[in-house]
C-alpha cells in the first residue's frame, strides 16, 4: 500500500512530503527507505523511558539504512489548561532531550497536549488566535528550527493568510 502510496501518485513538485509511520522498525518503515532513497526523518517520543527507549531502536535502524535523521522531537510533554493556559506535567518531562543528548541529535522541541489547537483548527481560527495557542508556539519553534537545518529561509504568514 505505501508503496503503491509513493510510485503511483503523480505527486507534481513537492517542498516536503510528510510520512507518518507507526512506532518501530516495521516493513513500513523499509518501504519507506526504499522507495524515497536519502529521504530524512524526523523521530517522535513521549517523554517516558520506555517510549525513548523504542525510538533509540529507531535511532539505530535509521543509522545502520543511512536515513537522514533531523532531530527529535517529544510530544505528550505536559497538558495546557484550555482556560488559564498553564501547563502540567501528566507524565515526565525531558525524555526526549535526553535521547537526543545520548545519541548526538538534534532536540527539535517538546509540543504539550493542548485541547485549544484542536478547537481552533476545527473552527479556522488558528491564524487569529496563534499568539495564545501554546502548542501553536512549539510547533511553530520545531518548523524553525528544521527550516534551519535544511537551509531554508523561513516563511513569514500572516493571520490575515490563514498562518
Amino acid at each position: 500500500m505505501i508503496k503503491q502510496f509513493l510510485q503511483d501518485v503523480c505527486w507534481g513538485k513537492l517542498d516536503f512530503l510528510l510520512i507518518d509511520t507507526p512506532p518501530g522498525t516495521s516493513d513500513e518503515h523499509m518501504t519507506v527507505m526504499e522507495c524515497v532513497p536519502n529521504c530524512s526523518v524526523i523521530l517522535t517520543t513521549s517523554p517516558q523511558a520506555v517510549a525513548a527507549a523504542d525510538v533509540l531502536r529507531q535511532v539505530t535502524f535509521c543509522k545502520t539504512t543511512g536515513a537522514n535523521i533531523l532531530g527529535i522531537i517529544e510530544t505528550l510533554s505536559g497538558f495546557v489548561c484550555p482556560t488559564c493556559s498553564d501547563c502540567s506535567l501528566l507524565f515526565n518531562k525531558g525524555g526526549g532531550q535526553r535521547l537526543a543528548e545520548h545519541c548526538k541529535l538534534e532536540f527539535l522541541g517538546s509540543v504539550p497536549i493542548d485541547p485549544n489547537l484542536s478547537k481552533y483548527l476545527d473552527s479556522g481560527t488558528l491564524g487569529s488566535n496563534r499568539d495564545t495557542c501554546v502548542s501553536y508556539q512549539s510547533y511553530d519553534a520545531i518548523v524553525d528550527k528544521l527550516l534551519g537545518i535544511m537551509g531554508v529561509k523561513c516563511l513569514t504568514i500572516s493571520a490575515e493568510d490563514g498562518g
